[in-house]
């Protein structure tokens, strides 16, 4: 079940070819929060950037639709911070990476708590990972250990963002996404979503509806993958 209070934006990527970085993204981003104000959580750091350029990178995209953005990084008390959030952007990088500081220092419940409580949450790529029950379908490299995969658990289904489909004219022969989505699922039986770039969950009102051109994939343990349209998503297609 999804808490109804739970207000989500569950983003595969904040950048598609032929944009800039939250290009596409950013009015719907400025619709759904129904506020001027986000708290950007940068411990993700993707390809290693710094909270403040990484910060600044978001300030500059959302400037544009009338949004002011703080990183949580700048509040010496980062728990009041989030619990006072107006809205909550976690951004992408590297899952492992994000949720071992969240665990280190201490944010999981209070996340958990404020987004229970209203918060409009917003993540892209591994911020997206951490809405599901676990990160164990991140595409990520485990470059640091984090002292759980349990992840804030707001759906009852795993992400996999940037769901990648085979390509039926290349030569390579390692495992496809869905291969390792298999592999996960010989240890794992929650659902899993993949989410293919351009394509977002909105969730609202205890209701999940795919958005963006794409369909996405959806796993089940020991069944065949099916595709689904942009829409509303039934409950029975991502329940165990």
């Amino acid at each position: 079940m999804i808490n109804p209070n739970d207000r989500l934006l569950v983003i595969s990527t904040s950048t598609i070819h032929g944009y800039s970085f939250l290009e596409y993204i950013k009015d719907e981003i400025k619709e759904f929060i129904q506020s001027d104000e986000i708290i950007f959580v940068p411990y993700a750091r993707p390809s290693g950037i710094s909270y403040d350029e990484y910060t600044q990178n978001v300030k500059d995209a959302l400037q544009t639709v009338g949004v002011s953005v703080k990183g949580l990084h700048t509040f010496e008390n980062k728990k009041e911070a989030i619990l006072h959030a107006k809205a909550i952007f976690i951004g992408g990088g590297n899952t492992f990476l994000l949720l071992k500081t969240l665990y280190e220092i201490g944010l999981v419940e209070e996340l958990r708590s404020a987004v229970h409580n209203g918060t409009p949450y917003i993540g892209t790529s591994a911020g997206s990972n951490l809405t599901g029950l676990t990160i164990g379908t991140t595409n990520d490299m485990p470059i640091v250990y984090p002292p759980s995969f349990d992840a804030l658990q707001f759906l009852p289904f795993n992400i996999n963002p940037h769901y990648l489909d085979p390509d039926p004219n290349s030569t390579h022969k390692g495992e496809t996404r869905e291969t390792r989505i298999n592999e996960f699922h010989k240890f794992n039986h929650q659902v899993v979503v993949g989410l293919r770039e351009g394509s977002w969950l909105r969730v609202e009102n205890g209701v999940v509806e795919l958005k963006g051109k794409l369909s996405a994939r959806i796993f089940r343990q020991s069944e065949q993958p099916i595709e689904i349209e942009s829409g509303i998503l039934e409950e029975k297609v991502y329940s165990i």
